[in-house]
């Protein structure tokens, strides 16, 4: 009989929240999950007066406690007019 494994790991991309059963993602498959566009940048809330960062789309994320808050930046246009 095939086991469907529960959504136990949370996170949040602009504050909607997504339900996986793996501990860990790329920044690139939560961008999947989230239905991000590849070309954006995806940036990983800190807490208090921490920077946000920049994430990379290869890198892995641990996904465990608490929820990661994620925010999705679309690419800059640097001198269009």
């Amino acid at each position: 009989m095939n086991e469907h494994k529960p959504a136990n790991y949370h996170f949040f991309v602009d504050n909607k929240k997504f339900d996986t059963d793996r501990a860990s993602l790329t920044t690139m498959e939560i961008k999947a999950i989230a239905g991000v566009p590849a070309n954006y940048q995806l940036f990983l809330e800190e807490h208090g007066d921490a920077p946000d960062r920049a994430l990379s789309d290869g890198e892995g994320l641990d996904l465990q406690n608490p929820p990661k808050h994620f925010y999705a930046v679309p690419p800059a246009t640097f001198g269009c007019a």
